[in-house]
């Protein structure tokens, strides 16, 4: 049977960021201006020094991947072009300066990884899976040689040998190494006592690194063709163990001269290690757990590590003071951090008016974040609970304490919070109401007053801020079976200034039912609590029962609402009925039982309409929502969402007029943050679509000369404009220059941590001199006024003009001609101490050449085998680009 009944039109709907995290590290380009991260089935772009996102791809002209993004490199062949794979069985090749997609190969085979080599440009290594069959466009090409080397678990890892001649692979408990010149002979399997979770190739010595599922990391050295005699048989190989880690390695990284190596994970904390000494050094507490380390190039600047945190955002920390220097994050939201998902109710979502910014929960339960919508960008982060985020291995997971509730005054001065610790076998639980004080100046909640056990040890059912009125009012219900006022007192201490705290005002209770809701009228008169069965109304300025009253229609109400500026009549929901009550007439207005639960019911501020939210399948994958007037039950309009709504709070927005029309803001159930409504403007990020990658101003190099005698004072005479790349610090050497003082200087003393730090006696002759200025005596500073005195009685002949100085620039070949000659001397010299007479014998290989290091591939296939090596092969020309006619494109900047 068919119906000719319209499909419910969807609802406006906007993202205001993408919560997903990637576990693939991002990739920089080679002059690290930019990274690429990969997040589901995108590439976004960012920029390294200010961490926007200059462009994503696919663009809306490509067809990008149809599946997540596993894996992505750098062409070999192109610098400026980007290799992806997909566990779609597609291989694409990406121009991201120009936004554009060049070409796509296809393999019918889901890929998790793929690795290149700068001395085998023309192969990919990939990591594919063959028990599944993966359907390639139609369009796509097909490589022109494949060749199979082995079978493997899922790998964890893949990564070609600094010298090129080995192909590295893990999966398990096992390293898997194969060499390149000859393929078909398969892999040598290195076997390990504890699964393998993450690998590194150092940049110019034959061995690698992996970290385990036990926290240790391992430096493999199997990678001499002299050990590696039998193929295909399980081997132990010679390692060096570092062990600091309690739990996961998640990432290790070697820096680029290969001296260190990074480690990181669960417990937040970065271990640098010194490879031949074995000692190592930490930056502690970056905020989350490190899911992947990528080192930036340095060619421009000092080495930076770029780490990929579980929250989805990003953290630089600085090689030389091995200290945060930006973190680039976005809304932080990671619902793998607890066990068991919150429900709707213990979800807190707010909108702070005044600054528009959302109060959301943050990637750990016992933090809220603060976001700007309009300029996608994090304010801050409040830690409500302060709890140790790690644990032992061995011992039971923490359970942290949780932020179950946040509710902002119409004012929005002030903010509560509820946050609750279980109880276990060992400790009592924990439960506090705090309120909270917007700073104007710091533009931040400051914690004005902790209220311990509001209901005792019963969990609070519902908080919220009284409206209309000139001091702020609270109102909590709790499973205790009480309701309880919370005011505000103010006092004046001994100084005679005002201080301002919460204290209790009252405590009320009806029956022996559990409130779980609490509505205010618009105007702040009324309160109405869905009790039991019934829906009572009080005076809250005298908690008297106005009005009590119970809904034949609705046998378990569970949510009362005022609908409208008026307040006459009261939307209520319970299980699958729906009734509208006539406050005036004490009547049922009209009633309608739905096919699903109700979930929740948002009433318009202004006018005399509400919306109700109600799921249609199990996994809460998709939502109606349908619009009512109060005064009839034939739906206005009915919407679909495609995701499921765990809260909802309304979207004030100044650009737009009061209206009929609803703006809502709300937290999906895959912890996505959307804004929806009928007009709402749908917020674009600026980088959300694939735009031309810009050229960066390259900050300017010096020279050797300068590095060691510093910036020539007569080469920035010869550009008066130009900035000397001395700071004002370096002014300060001199002798006669005073620095200005700031107390953030003397406190930058005392950042490194204690054991680390120099005796403390040492820095007093430092910090004083950096900010005091040595007194003259008496007789030279009266030395110095008779001279000063002498020069201003000086004769000044007024018709003689004086001729400008003309000081033209100097380069640096005349300033190094000028030194060259002295140093010469002083080398030839007869006790120049570092004098020899040794001949140096000329290099075989001119700087800037290379060996040919290319090696005959085996081309015969092995059967059953899933670990590929791609031929790209020249022949197949990529799609035509249209160009205008006399542009060149300038390369240089990402190169």
């Amino acid at each position: 049977m068919t119906t000719n009944e319209p499909e419910p039109r969807r609802w406006r709907w906007s993202p205001l960021t993408d919560s997903s995290t990637s576990l693939h590290p991002p990739i920089f380009t080679r002059d690290g201006s930019h990274f690429f991260s990969i997040v589901g089935s995108t590439i976004k772009i960012y920029s390294a020094t200010s961490g926007k996102i200059i462009s994503t791809l696919p663009g809306s002209q490509d067809h990008g991947h149809t599946d997540i993004i596993t894996s992505a490199v750098l062409s070999p062949q192109n610098a400026f072009q980007l290799i992806t794979a997909s566990l779609d069985g597609t291989i694409k090749i990406w121009d991201f300066l120009e936004g554009v997609l060049l070409r796509t190969i296809g393999l019918d085979q889901p890929i998790h990884h793929v690795c290149t080599h700068e001395k085998i440009k023309d192969h990919l290594f990939v990591a594919a899976v063959k028990n599944k069959k993966s359907d390639s466009p139609e369009k796509a090409q097909r490589p022109s040689q494949v060749v199979p080397i082995g079978k493997t678990r899922t790998t964890a890892g893949l990564a070609v040998s600094a010298s090129g001649e080995r192909l590295i692979a893990i999966a398990g408990h096992k390293a898997y190494v194969a060499p390149i010149s000859n393929l078909k002979s398969g892999f040598t399997k290195f076997v390990s006592p504890e699964p393998l979770t993450c690998l590194a190739v150092h940049p110019f010595e034959d061995y690698f690194a992996t970290g385990d599922a036990k926290g240790v990391v391992r430096l493999w050295y199997c990678l001499d063709p002299k050990l590696v005699k039998v193929v295909g048989v399980e081997k132990k190989s010679q390692t060096s163990m570092l062990h600091w880690h309690a739990h996961a390695v998640s990432s290790v990284a070697f820096t680029t001269n290969g001296a260190y190596l990074l480690s990181g994970g669960e417990e937040s904390v970065l271990v640098i290690w010194q490879l031949h000494s074995g000692k190592r050094e930490f930056v502690p507490r970056v905020s989350s757990p490190i899911t992947n380390i990528v080192v930036s190039p340095s060619r421009l600047a000092e080495e930076e590590y770029l780490l990929g945190l579980a929250d989805a955002s990003y953290a630089f920390v600085s090689s030389a003071t091995l200290k945060l220097s930006r973190v680039f994050a976005r809304i932080k939201l990671d619902p793998l951090v607890s066990n068991c998902r919150p429900s709707s109710s213990s979800t807190p979502l707010a909108f702070h008016q005044p600054s528009e910014t959302l109060v959301l929960p943050s990637s750990h339960p016992s933090s809220l974040q603060t976001y700007s919508p309009s300029t996608f960008t994090l304010l801050g982060e409040l830690e409500v609970s302060p709890s140790n985020r790690v644990s032992r291995r061995e011992d039971k997971v923490l359970e942290p304490a949780r932020v179950e509730r946040a509710v902002i005054s119409s004012c929005g001065e002030w903010m509560a919070t509820i946050d609750r610790r279980e109880s276990d076998e060992n400790f009592r639980g924990e439960i506090y109401l705090k309120f909270w004080y917007w700073d104007k100046k710091l533009t931040f909640w400051i914690l004005n007053t902790r209220i311990d056990r509001p209901h005792g040890l019963a969990k609070v059912t519902s908080l919220s801020f009284r409206p209309g009125v000139e001091d702020a009012q609270v109102v909590t219900t709790g499973e205790d079976g009480n309701m309880k006022a919370w005011r505000i007192r103010r006092m004046r201490n001994k100084k005679g200034s005002e201080e301002v705290s919460w204290t209790s005002r009252s405590s009320f209770s009806l029956r022996s039912d559990i409130p779980r809701h609490t509505s205010w009228s618009h105007d702040g008169s009324l309160l109405a609590v869905p009790i039991g069965g019934s829906i009572v109304i009080y005076d809250p300025n005298t908690n008297a029962v106005r009005e009590s009253f119970v809904i034949q229609e609705c046998r378990q109400p569970f949510e009362a609402h005022f609908i409208g500026r008026s307040g006459r009549y009261l939307g209520v929901i319970g299980g699958e009925d729906l009734v509208v009550w006539d406050v005036l007439s004490q009547s049922v207005t009209w009633h309608q039982k739905n096919q699903y639960r109700f979930t929740m019911l948002v009433s318009h501020p202004y006018h005399d309409t509400f919306i109700t939210i109600h799921s249609t399948v199990l996994d809460f994958s998709s939502s109606s929502v349908t619009l009512f007037r109060a005064t009839s039950p034939i739906p206005l309009m009915e919407y679909t969402l495609p995701f499921g709504v765990l809260n909802v709070s309304w979207f004030y927005q100044s650009s737009l007029p009061l209206s009929n029309d609803f703006s809502l803001v709300a937290l999906t159930h895959k912890y996505d943050v959307v804004v929806m409504g009928d007009n709402v403007i749908l917020l674009e990020d600026p980088g959300a679509s694939a735009k031309a990658v810009q050229k960066c101003p390259a900050a300017p190099r010096r020279s050797l000369f300068e590095e060691m005698f510093g910036v020539p004072a007569i080469t920035s005479l010869g550009n008066p404009n130009e900035q000397t790349r001395e700071t004002m610090a370096d002014l300060g050497s001199g002798d006669g220059v005073t620095v200005p003082w700031r107390s953030s200087d003397t406190t930058n003393f005392f950042d490194a941590p204690s054991h680390l730090m120099p005796p403390i006696e040492t820095f007093f002759e430092p910090l004083i001199d950096s900010f005091l200025r040595l007194r003259t005596t008496d007789d030279e500073s009266s030395a110095a006024q008779a001279v000063a005195e002498a020069e201003d009685d000086m004769p000044v002949d007024p018709t003689r003009e004086t001729d400008p100085v003309n000081v033209s620039a100097v380069s640096n070949e005349a300033i190094l001609d000028v030194f060259v000659p002295l140093f010469q001397e002083i080398a030839d010299a007869p006790g120049y101490a570092y004098r020899t007479d040794k001949t140096i014998a000329p290099s075989k290989a001119i700087n800037g050449t290379s060996e040919n290091h290319t090696k005959p591939i085996s081309q015969a296939p092995t059967k059953n085998s899933v670990r590929s090596e791609i031929r790209l092969s020249p022949d197949q020309s990529a799609p035509p680009i249209t160009t205008k006619t006399g542009e060149k494109r300038s390369r240089a900047s990402l190169g």
